[in-house]
């Protein structure tokens, strides 16, 4: 029998898992056992993804029928339920772009509705970061923009729509990842900003999120010296404001297998302090992260590591068992709010027509921005051309962002001429190679870019294409460039599947 002490540790505990089924040969038989033994619930991320996640939320909810079972789905630049086709619905930045409530409230109605169908109850959305560091590697175009207002805005937007839409809406990343050029996934940031900023900037989002209402609130692994030398997710300090700040629903913290805590003081470690900070549910993170070096049940070794660091300091006392308690019930609290409202959730009356009317491509193509090398903007390419050859030379992909993800080239492209250019680490002739190919292909040259502003490399290749091909021009997924190039751009502000094809109908004249 499993002891009280390790039940009330797993009903704050949020794993992520292998595998896309609890039965059959590699089924995470550990899941289901801790399952029934009152796990609070799941985040699933892009490995556990298939035809029958309907089937596998179902079973979640079997073993336990109060699971809160989340999804990192932000759209855009950051997809897990199309994780291998890449996203159909507008990123934040696209959203902040056109600015138009009503569509970014249709975008979250339209991901909620999705969520649903999938036994989702939580979506770990939307981003209310105000993303006022252009070097920003981790945010970027996940966030709606740099003006907080404008993100103000859209993240209530986003979290009625969702939470209009029947799922638990969770904005992050608190006190706000927006001014940093550190990724936490790899990295402690340090925010320097003068307090005075960080209240009128940085946390407006958040007080708009919970003046209308929002369910739940991630959690960022960043010091702000301020506040405390401790990361915010394990600094009483910094959970206590948003106490203060009048919010009353579900602390979730960002996920515990991140580097900037990982590397400090462990994934134990990290939940002990985590709770003891302030904390309600902990996401212990995706076991696919270390790659390579991820154990075969790196998934159950994490969790374990959780639990039982847990269970250790509520033994002994370092721990305050009203404290787990506490969280325990804010957690049970959202999931019965929440437990009604999967699959089959009640539906308004204009549902059904508002699911027909949504129109995820024509927001995205009002999103669409062209400008010429003296950086004039213009409605369309100067041309339309009748084939494209695409050089995708953005970077590697990040633990946040898939960046190299081969469905962004493939949309761009089409029937097209394509190829992958790892352009920060390629030689000269690699570069020239991959130039000669795309050119004698017959098709317009097309760079693919993310960083224009920052990655010196791809400003060079840039530069190089301009030389050798007059009519060659850029399409960028990533931040609006803030320096004209010396090539037409098409800013798309997202990596997905209808950003690439709003931008390759756009340069086809379509």
């Amino acid at each position: 029998m499993t002891d009280e002490l390790t039940r009330l540790a797993n009903s704050v505990l949020w794993p992520g898992f292998f595998g896309t089924s609890l039965e059959g040969d590699g089924a995470p038989a550990w899941l289901l056992a801790a399952l029934e033994d009152d796990l609070a619930g799941v985040v699933y991320f892009g490995q556990n993804i298939s035809a029958e996640l309907p089937e596998l939320s179902a079973r979640i909810r079997a073993a336990n029928p109060h699971a809160l079972i989340g999804i990192d789905e932000e759209g855009g630049s950051v997809t897990r339920l199309e994780v291998a086709t890449g996203s159909t619905l507008p990123g934040a930045a696209q959203l902040g772009i056109v600015d138009d409530v009503a569509a970014t409230a249709a975008t979250g109605a339209e991901l909620a509705r999705r969520a649903r169908a999938a036994g989702i109850n939580v979506v770990l959305g939307p981003v209310a970061d105000v993303n006022t560091d252009p070097r920003n590697p981790v945010i970027g175009v996940r966030a709606f923009g740099a003006d907080a207002a404008l993100v103000s805005r859209h993240v209530v937007a986003t979290v009625e729509g969702l939470q209009h839409g029947g799922v638990a809406a969770c904005v992050k990343h608190f006190p706000g990842h927006g001014d940093t050029h550190l990724d936490s996934h790899h990295a402690l940031p340090v925010i320097t900003l003068d307090p005075a900023e960080i209240e009128d900037v940085h946390l407006e989002p958040f007080r708009a999120a919970i003046a209308a209402g929002v369910d739940s609130l991630m959690t960022a692994h960043i010091v702000v010296p301020a506040w405390g030398e401790r990361p915010a997710t394990l600094n009483p300090a910094v959970l206590g404001r948003l106490r203060e700040m009048g919010f009353e629903g579900v602390i979730i913290t960002d996920a515990l297998d991140m580097a900037a805590v990982r590397e400090s003081v462990g994934i134990g470690g990290a939940a002990v302090q985590a709770l003891a900070a302030g904390a309600d549910l902990l996401c212990i993170g995706n076991p696919t992260n270390p790659g390579s070096a991820a154990h075969a049940d790196q998934d159950e070794r994490d969790y374990l590591t959780a639990r039982e660091a847990v269970v250790a300091a509520l033994r002994d006392g370092t721990l305050p068992r009203e404290r787990v308690e506490q969280a325990r019930d804010r957690v049970r609290m959202l999931a019965a709010k929440r437990a009604g409202t999967v699959e089959h959730a009640p539906r308004g009356a204009d549902d059904e027509s508002d699911t027909a009317t949504y129109d995820a491509s024509e927001i995205v193509r009002r999103a669409l921005r062209v400008a010429d090398s003296t950086g004039a903007s213009h409605a369309t390419p100067d041309a339309a051309a009748s084939v494209l050859s695409v050089i995708d030379a953005r970077r590697r992909s990040t633990l946040a962002v898939d960046s190299a993800a081969s469905y962004v080239a493939d949309g761009l492209a089409g029937d097209g001429f394509r190829v992958r250019l790892d352009v920060d680490r390629a030689t000269d002739e690699e570069r020239d190679a991959a130039l000669n190919a795309a050119i004698a292909s017959d098709g317009r040259l097309v760079l693919l870019i993310d960083r224009p502003d920052v990655a010196d490399a791809q400003r060079a290749l840039v530069e190089l294409a301009s030389v050798r091909d007059a009519d060659a021009v850029v399409v960028n997924v990533g931040l609006p460039a803030r320096h004209p190039l010396s090539l037409p751009i098409v800013e798309v502000a997202a990596a997905s599947r209808v950003g690439a094809e709003a931008a390759r109908g756009l340069l086809l004249g379509r």
